[in-house]
């Protein structure tokens, strides 16, 4: 389990996370969910002691997590929005050297390292230099070098930027089968879409602060399941219903162009940006 207790971290003036309080479940799918500038970066940076907090602990199965404790920060890997590897290195070759950096046996590295590329479906352009990848293997074998070491956390910052869609599906499929392995995997994205497919419950943070943590759904329920949308000359004008039959009789009530359909994640998200403005 990971708990996050009152975790500030400020930059001089500026408080980037503010008094975050948070429990994440071993095995979860968890999303961190926010506008630019909420705090969610932050935050995987200071789980990964990339950061150090202002105040406040993260707590790893009861144990507290710092940059000296080796042992505790081996049960994390995390996977940024940047690319980090470099360009004239094979896949082969990036792997060998994140495991030389953990102290691995090479027999170890290489076995493991073929077993996840085959996971990953990379095995037959483990010779192709990074440059020569496409955007979605270069994701996919950062997962496969964060996932070298056997790690119980996997933090994901942005991990679908920059895919095409059937990339990102593929993605997807692929964090739901390491979740499915009780990989605990704490998300941050952009596309709501992603969030709601993937995360059993998700916490949505604004200015550095917690709003909410709820699963996707019952956000959605608490908005309302239903969405008709109706085109004007000002754009897109959107009301929400709990129930259908209420959804129809207002739907009927209208002119132009409208249509009824079933409200998303990314519908919670506008309208909470809306509120927040």
């Amino acid at each position: 389990m990971i708990e996050i207790k009152n975790l500030t971290k400020r930059f001089e003036d500026f408080t980037a996370v503010d008094s975050l309080d948070l429990k994440i479940k071993t095995g979860e799918f968890f999303g961190l969910l926010g506008p630019n500038g909420a705090g969610k970066t932050t935050t995987i940076s200071m789980l990964s002691t990339l950061l150090l907090p202002t105040e406040g602990e993260i707590l790893i199965d009861g144990e507290r997590l710092t940059r000296k404790n080796p042992a505790l920060k081996r049960k994390i890997s995390v996977i940024t929005q940047e690319y980090s590897m470099r360009q004239d290195m094979t896949m082969d070759e990036i792997m060998e050297y994140q495991g030389r950096l953990y102290f691995m046996p090479v027999k170890k590295i290489r076995e493991k390292s073929e077993e996840l590329l085959e996971f990953c479906d990379l095995l037959p352009f483990r010779k192709r230099t990074v440059r020569h990848l496409s955007g979605g293997m270069k994701r996919k074998l950062m997962v496969c070098r964060a996932l070298l070491t056997d790690p119980e956390i996997l933090l994901l910052d942005e991990p679908t930027a920059g895919m095409d869609a059937l990339s990102r599906r593929q993605m997807w499929n692929l964090l739901r089968q390491l979740n499915d392995k009780n990989l605990t995997i704490l998300l941050t994205t952009h596309y709501m879409e992603e969030a709601q497919s993937l995360c059993e419950r998700v916490a949505m943070m604004n200015h550095g602060r917690l709003e909410e943590v709820n699963t996707p759904q019952g956000m959605i329920e608490a908005l309302g399941c239903y969405t008709v949308d109706q085109m004007t000359v000002s754009g897109t004008v959107s009301r929400y219903f709990h129930e259908r039959s209420d959804a129809i009789t207002y739907l009927s009530s209208l002119e132009g162009k409208c249509t009824l359909r079933d409200t998303t994640l990314e519908d919670v998200f506008i309208e909470r940006a809306d509120k927040n403005k």
